[in-house]
């Protein structure tokens, strides 16, 4: 804990890399965990595949809706701290989720690396959406096309700019500090393949993390760690 807090307090460029397990204590709950958004269904990564947005938009669309949007969940403890950390340092956040509570806290470069639920567009006319809109309905009353969260689903590739605004944030990091992630989904756990060597790094998260490279694991929950930092 020392340590991490003396890493940041010399940082000059600090890049978080921050999972599911960021957003949990916010009441946002995580994928395949015991209690995650996985649990007990049978098929969920084609409930957010682009076949089923494709095939079946009213079924895509009413999962989504009823199973991914928290709009009156608000940030926590990690967020806000990282927010608090961002006004003093050069802080860019990499994120896997996409529930915009990274930018609801405040901190201004946040890469979604995933995309974000609250980017919303047409199919058809690609204007953009509002997310509270399309919680209205699915079909843009403009042109009846079939509105969609810009997410990357399942089957789909990572937004080109994502890779390279994270890619160039990380090369320029003298800190990296993963968060709440297991840190497995490709991609997202490369990320560090391209770091500077001379670049610290910490993990923090309730389980273990193991990385074929050098690096400070402080294995507890990320909300006290963020609260003392």
């Amino acid at each position: 804990m020392n340590d991490l807090k003396g890493a940041i307090k010399q940082a000059n460029k600090i890049v978080f890399l921050t999972g599911a397990g960021v957003s949990v204590p916010s009441g946002i709950p995580d994928y395949r965990s015991k209690n995650g958004l996985y649990a007990g269904m049978e098929s969920p990564e084609y409930m957010l595949s682009h076949t089923c947005l494709t095939r079946e938009p009213d079924k895509f669309y009413q999962f989504v809706k009823e199973n991914m949007y928290y709009p009156d969940a608000e940030p926590n403890t990690i967020h806000t701290k990282m927010a608090e950390i961002s006004q003093q340092k050069d802080v860019t956040i990499i994120t896997q989720n996409i529930d915009g509570l990274h930018e609801k806290a405040g901190t201004k470069k946040v890469i979604n690396f995933h995309g974000s639920l609250y980017h919303c567009y047409c199919q058809k006319c690609q204007m953009s959406i509002s997310a509270e809109t399309y919680l209205q309905s699915n079909i843009h009353e403009d042109c009846l096309g079939i509105i969609r969260p810009d997410v990357v689903l399942y089957e789909e590739a990572i937004q080109e700019s994502a890779i390279n605004q994270s890619l160039s944030a990380i090369r320029h990091a003298d800190l990296i500090v993963i968060v709440g992630t297991s840190f497995r989904v490709s991609p997202f756990c490369n990320l560090t393949d391209y770091r500077n060597k001379t670049a610290q790094i910490f993990a923090v998260n309730k389980e273990p993390i193991f990385l074929p490279y050098s690096f400070e694991m402080i294995e507890s929950d990320a909300t006290k760690v963020f609260a003392e930092i």
